[in-house]
């Protein structure tokens, strides 16, 4: 569901991430919950990578950058997501979804690069939720993970920390299972 709001606000105004930027990725103020990323976990530990990748965050010293992050770009790879198809909430909503300001108007929510490099775009975008709203609004899916489990739905933490935990959730959740990755 998300993932189509996303793709019709992208259809309807053009808005598009910057080719190669990682800004999302490497901000140091960008936090998560650590619910947003048991999927991720879950898939880490089936193939498992789950201890690969438990032990490469903790060789990382700064946890508001994300550990999945292939920063280095080189011939036949693309900096960005190691793992994005099974990303969090938070990496799917940024700069995708809307907010009301102050005055009750819906406005695109977009990172400070797109903000730069499109401002025509996000003029037409605004314009547009004037009109109608299309795409996601992050409170309403962050509102959601209240139903999995409120207490933990309210922690906010640097992402590392948030896949850090999800990932030692599941590790050791199957781990008292008595279940093993593939």
């Amino acid at each position: 569901m998300l993932d189509k709001d996303v793709q019709k606000l992208q259809d309807a105004t053009g808005i598009h991430c910057i080719e190669n930027c990682i800004n999302c990725c490497t901000t140091p103020r960008i936090q998560a919950t650590s619910l947003e990323f048991f999927p991720l976990a879950y898939h880490l530990f089936k193939t498992g990578q789950a201890e690969t990748i438990l032990n490469a965050i903790g060789q990382i010293d700064n946890p508001s950058i994300c550990p999945l992050l292939n920063a280095l770009s080189v011939e036949g790879s693309r900096r960005g997501c190691t793992q994005y198809q099974h990303r969090g909430l938070i990496c799917r909503l940024f700069s995708y979804n809307h907010t009301t300001d102050k005055y009750g108007r819906c406005r695109i929510s977009a990172c400070k690069p797109i903000r730069l490099a499109q401002p025509h775009e996000l003029e037409k975008t605004n314009q547009i939720l004037q009109k109608k709203v299309i795409g996601p609004k992050a409170s309403n899916y962050y509102s959601r993970l209240q139903f999995i489990d409120f207490s933990e739905a309210q922690k906010f933490y640097p992402i590392g920390d948030a896949i850090k935990i999800a990932l030692e959730t599941i590790v050791t959740y199957y781990h008292y299972k008595g279940k093993r990755a593939i």
